[in-house]
């Protein structure tokens, strides 16, 4: 009998390590790993560069009329094996991890009619099966009916630590109290918008990694994964 496949949604606020054990988890299982919250960050780069939205102002309506127009895929980089964001046929993969993207990315992903576009397009990813999606609403709204839901928190003083060292570990010029500022900031905008906010699930596991390794956290996550499945087989 071949192995079942199932959903996995792993849902939770920003900078909780989410991307990291996504990515790790589909490699053991033969997964597919869908990043929804770098297509939100693609949209929010091509906003930017159209003068849609910025510290003052945010053109909602001339976003909307482009949404068409945008096109989002995700290609394996053939060095690491890992797969990047390609926006309109540009890999942007490195852009759209800046502060400055994540500056806006939580005012664009509570707009209405973007979520309906990326929605689609992730319930098609995963329409088969066999998937590791991670994001916002991917338990209660892109997959209410996934196996498997995972939801990842912890303080925001800890979160904005892990951000602020993986930013400037790149390079990036940023400040501590800059990063901390925006945790918390995307942190209210996910959880009060009125088009799917952020929040737990009724049946998904909820994990604290404030004390927490990436190895401990890692294989707690993959033992529930390894459970579903076998409940799947049996």
């Amino acid at each position: 009998m071949t192995d079942p496949k199932i959903i996995i949604a792993i849902d939770g606020y920003s900078s909780t390590g989410k991307s990291t054990v996504a990515k790790q988890l589909s490699k053991t299982l033969g997964y597919i790993y869908v990043d929804t919250g770098a297509m939100y960050r693609a949209v929010t780069l091509f906003a930017m560069r159209n003068c849609y939205i910025d510290a003052t102002h945010f053109n909602e309506e001339a976003l909307e009329r482009q949404l068409p127009f945008i096109a989002i895929r995700f290609e394996i980089n053939p060095n690491t094996g890992v797969a990047e964001v390609v926006l309109n046929g540009e890999n942007v993969e490195q852009e759209i991890r800046k502060l400055e993207v994540a500056r806006f990315v939580s005012q664009v992903a509570a707009v209405s009619v973007v979520r309906k576009k990326l929605v689609e397009q992730q319930q098609l990813l995963g329409k088969d099966k066999g998937v590791v999606m991670d994001g916002r609403d991917i338990g209660t709204v892109v997959f209410p009916h996934a196996k498997l839901k995972i939801f990842m928190t912890a303080t925001a003083k800890d979160r904005a630590e892990r951000r602020f060292k993986e930013l400037t570990d790149r390079g990036d010029d940023v400040s501590y109290e800059d990063v901390l500022k925006n945790v918390v900031n995307r942190d209210h905008i996910d959880s009060t918008r009125k088009d799917s906010p952020l929040k737990k699930a009724d049946d998904a596991v909820e994990i604290d990694n404030s004390n927490l390794t990436l190895e401990e956290q890692y294989e707690q996550i993959l033992k529930l994964a390894n459970d579903a499945i076998v409940t799947v087989n049996s």
